[in-house]
């Protein structure tokens, strides 16, 4: 029970194989009292709802948020601190490129529009959740920041395209934003997760094989578990990593250290 009063916010469960949703799973075995928000609309809130229910979380809070709108970026958490005086823990786990640009041999043809869309929705929105979270978590006495990403914004994988500018730009945000808020002490790390079978996954080109692949090269000779990443989420919410900010954790099996 590591987090035991500790409060956090999760932004991105959409079903029960997100990794978001492993990640509320474990905060919650370790006494988290949780949050969340859901995308606007009655059929998102449905299945948002959906999901937690799954996790024993039948009155969890809840508010709609569309991130790509600093206004729902606001609001959600001017409601959050209506029925909440701090805030220890905020999970960044949403992220978004149009599909059609996300093929092999397509990323020289990505419109501008599409390009800035995703480096908005996937990295500009942890820097205005960070800003609204900011006198929440000063009230704490500080707070944990974490955001998630893929490998394929530090080296190419085909097919992931302008998600993985995306996903680059997140994690330097990450890093200017820990610098800034150190002092604060306000931490703010990315968990780089290894490949997952999800509905965003699913609309990269060339994953239908992924998973297998990943789990043949990994040196622990399996393919990456939810829970492996619901874990780690746990360790950079609790003072067990009270001195770690600013870092990118694989949490890959390994993947990432191999060659070719």
């Amino acid at each position: 029970m590591l987090l035991n009063g500790k409060i956090a916010l999760i932004v991105g469960v959409a079903n029960d194989r997100s990794y978001a949703w492993y990640i509320a799973k474990a905060l919650k075995e370790h006494g988290a009292k949780l949050a969340f928000t859901h995308l606007p609309g009655e059929k998102n809130e449905r299945r948002t709802r959906k999901a937690l229910e799954s996790l024993g979380l039948q009155d969890a809070w809840m508010a709609p948020m569309d991130a790509g709108k600093d206004e729902d970026i606001n609001a959600a958490f001017a409601s959050f601190a209506e029925r909440h005086d701090k805030l220890d823990i905020l999970v960044h786990s949403i992220a978004f490129a149009d599909r059609e640009w996300l093929q092999f041999g397509k990323f020289t043809d990505t419109p501008r529009a599409a390009y800035l869309s995703a480096v908005d929705v996937s990295s500009y929105t942890l820097l205005g959740m960070a800003r609204a979270a900011r006198p929440l978590m000063q009230k704490a006495g500080g707070g944990s920041i974490m955001a998630m990403s893929y490998y394929g914004g530090e080296k190419v994988v085909p097919g992931y395209n302008v998600m993985g500018v995306a996903k680059a730009a997140l994690e330097c945000t990450s890093r200017y934003l820990a610098a800034e808020l150190g002092g604060e002490k306000i931490r703010c790390n990315i968990i780089s997760g290894g490949y997952l079978r999800t509905l965003a996954s699913s609309a990269v080109g060339g994953t239908s094989s992924m998973e297998e692949l990943s789990a043949q090269r990994a040196p622990l000779r399996r393919a990456t578990e939810g829970d492996d990443v619901g874990r780690t989420a746990v360790y950079l919410a609790s003072e067990l990593s009270s001195g770690v900010t600013g870092e990118t954790i694989y949490v890959d099996c390994g993947v990432n250290l191999i060659g070719t």
